[in-house]
């Protein structure tokens, strides 16, 4: 799909309150594409909604829990009340869940099953089927996570749902082609967003010390959304199927095809490395 030009184009993006999603979806506006767009939290996703209107776009914004089916149907509708189908559809909105599997209840699950599992799955269902009978193409794109392919055994169920997000999305992919809709499973890395201040912890990491020391490392890090929201649009261009985004999700991606120990073994370094500083922060 060309995204050089996107204007009478229509792209939806979920979470776009903050982080990726409210970066990318000014990126698509910049581009010239009128905006669906939702959110849980109603004042970021009107800030997000004015700064599109500036730049000359339509925009539709609704509060919407995407984890709810029925709010994702009731937004389908108003979407689909102003457009036929979206050009592009953005499943972004995600949460963090740090903590081991005996450490995670069953509600810790169903609650982030239900948002980075399911509310992809909500996408999908009541947006793609319109984009298919429209037949004029277009393309999904999943935010998954370098979690998506690198499993450890601090975030067991944040990277269940992402190796989940890629799998569908790999799927979806062969399934849309001959309808030219392109699918690509989006793995950031470690981004300067505020998923660490949304994210449960539990057990060692269920510390402020341990949640700042996170803060820091990813402030550190200092990969902005809206370099990610630049590379979003360079994997739509290209139709990739899993695109990496930061240099560690590329050398990361890699490493688990060539040398699958080896990253085994830096993944249980780095996890006595976190589970002793998040001690140290206890103590």
């Amino acid at each position: 799909m060309d995204v050089a030009n996107l204007h009478d184009r229509t792209a939806l993006v979920t979470g776009a309150g903050s982080g990726i999603g409210r970066a990318s979806a000014l990126a698509f506006a910049r581009r010239g594409a009128n905006l669906a767009i939702c959110d849980v939290n109603e004042t970021s996703l009107a800030a997000t909604e004015t700064e599109a209107r500036r730049l000359g776009v339509s925009v539709v914004a609704r509060r919407v829990d995407v984890a709810s089916a029925a709010e994702m149907q009731a937004f389908a509708g108003a979407v689909h009340a102003e457009v036929e189908a979206v050009d592009v559809l953005m499943n972004n909105a995600g949460v963090g869940l740090g903590g081991g599997v005996l450490e995670t209840s069953l509600e810790d699950w169903h609650w982030i099953v239900g948002i980075n599992l399911f509310g992809v799955v909500h996408g999908i269902h009541h947006f793609v089927p319109a984009m298919v009978r429209r037949g004029r193409g277009g393309h999904v794109v999943n935010v998954a996570s370098m979690a998506g392919y690198v499993a450890g055994s601090l975030l067991p169920a944040y990277t269940t749902t992402k190796f989940a997000v890629i799998g569908l999305s790999e799927s979806l992919r062969e399934e849309l082609a001959p309808h030219r809709i392109g699918v690509t499973a989006v793995c950031p890395g470690i981004i300067n967003t505020g998923i660490i201040e949304a994210s449960r912890m539990r057990g060692a990491q269920a510390t402020e010390a341990a949640r700042a020391e996170m803060k820091r490392s990813f402030t550190r890090r200092n990969y902005t959304p809206e370099r990610v929201a630049e590379n979003v649009l360079r994997a739509i261009q290209r139709n990739r199927a899993v695109a990496p985004i930061s240099p560690e999700a590329w050398t990361f991606y890699y490493l688990k095809r060539l040398f699958p120990g080896f990253v085994r073994f830096l993944g249980g370094q780095l996890t006595k490395r976190q589970t002793a500083a998040a001690r140290r922060g206890s103590d």
